[in-house]
């Protein structure tokens, strides 16, 4: 039986975290021993590991702090008492965090990284990332295998000096299980927001960061309320609330108070997203592989997403794919699923699922996991 340490940047809800969380959930446990190491301390997904019997540990990073000498002493200790045969990296942090435990423990140990993340440009990232992401340029060589989430984050990175020699593309999967159609969530989140319940519903699930690109989706909400003013809009995520003032401000400049919903950050995701007429991608920048894509076309919920990362590459023909920072397209793009009527949009629901479940499910992608971590010692 291989020990496997999992050195992750944090166990918020992000959709890395959780595909950490959906990865272990189907580790096979009479092959595989997991343990966490977070740098960063708490999050809702690290509650959940309890519930697998994982045990989680934490160095006590602030976020985007570097570790002081106390917090080495941490991670050494850690090494050192979980005694890996096999590290694996998760985001960028935890991947040099990895890469740094090698010198924690007496013996040649294979350590894995694995990417989550798109580059557009480096200018575009913070600066503490974009110092980051530049040092892994150095220390990728050293790991057994640099595992990325979408090829297009692969290209980006190697073009960027990342070594082309040992990495590998392993998307992210889904739990064909979890996240299903259902008549039920409909009905129900109509019946919370008290809305109509044939009210049309268009949905984006993610925190509020520049890189979601928010305003984005709401100027597009506003071009398609001026045609459609009962399709209603779906917000949910970190800091997705009332208290958010730049939010609830660009909302009410836009004029559509009425027509969105702020939902915060919500632990029934597959409940929500079932309840969709249309998901939608609307980031900017920096998606490798969203989660809320795949999550979206399992419950047989068309997508339009931003041509950023993979997201047109797993949408396929079942969705569309627009332009990023084009709310005009958004709209449009919208506009046509909208007209598709609700037969049409069926029909693409149920070629995104057998998509999802053609290339993309959780059993695959756990599989393919484990080959690497079975190889490593070979």
């Amino acid at each position: 039986m291989k020990k496997i340490m999992f050195l992750t940047t944090g166990l918020s809800t992000g959709g890395a975290e959780k595909m950490l969380y959906s990865l272990l959930s189907q580790i096979n446990r009479a092959e595989f021993t997991p343990v966490v190491v977070s740098l960063i301390p708490g999050g809702t997904i690290g509650d959940r590991f309890q519930d697998l019997s994982i045990p989680v540990h934490t160095i006590g990073l602030k976020a985007g702090a570097i570790p002081n000498p106390i917090q080495l002493i941490k991670l050494r200790k850690y090494v050192h008492q979980i005694q890996p045969d096999i590290i694996q990296g998760w985001m960028y942090h935890g991947n040099l965090a990895a890469s740094l435990s090698r010198n924690f423990i007496d013996r040649k140990i294979p350590i894995f990284w694995s990417i989550h993340h798109s580059i557009k440009t480096l200018s575009a990232e913070r600066l503490v990332l974009r110092n980051i992401i530049k040092i892994g340029i150095k220390f990728a060589p050293s790991c057994q295998q640099v595992i990325f989430v979408s090829q297009a984050s692969k290209l980006q990175h190697e073009a960027l000096g990342y070594s082309q020699n040992n990495s590998c593309v392993i998307p992210n999967g889904f739990n064909l299980e979890t996240f299903v159609p259902s008549l039920e969530s409909q009905r129900q989140l109509r019946q919370e927001l008290r809305l109509p319940s044939n009210a049309f519903l268009v949905g984006k699930f993610a925190r509020y960061h520049p890189m979601k690109d928010h305003q984005n989706f709401l100027k597009a909400a506003a071009l398609l309320n001026s045609k459609y003013s009962d399709v209603h809009f779906i917000l949910a995520g970190t800091d997705i609330s009332t208290n958010n003032s730049e939010l609830t401000q660009l909302i009410q400049h836009l004029g559509i108070n009425n027509q969105v919903h702020l939902l915060g950050e919500r632990q029934d995701m597959a409940h929500l997203t079932a309840a969709l007429d249309i998901a939608t991608v609307a980031s900017a920048y920096g998606e490798a592989f969203p989660l809320v894509v795949g999550e979206a076309m399992s419950c047989q919920v068309p997508c339009v997403v931003t041509d950023v990362g993979d997201a047109g590459e797993i949408v396929g023909n079942t969705g569309k794919v627009v332009p990023p920072q084009n709310p005009q397209a958004l709209a449009t793009a919208w506009q046509e699923l909208i007209e598709l009527g609700t037969e049409g949009r069926g029909r693409l629901g149920i070629a995104a699922r057998n998509r999802i479940i053609a290339n993309f499910s959780l059993e695959k992608v756990v599989d393919q996991y484990e080959q690497l971590w079975r190889l490593s010692n070979k």
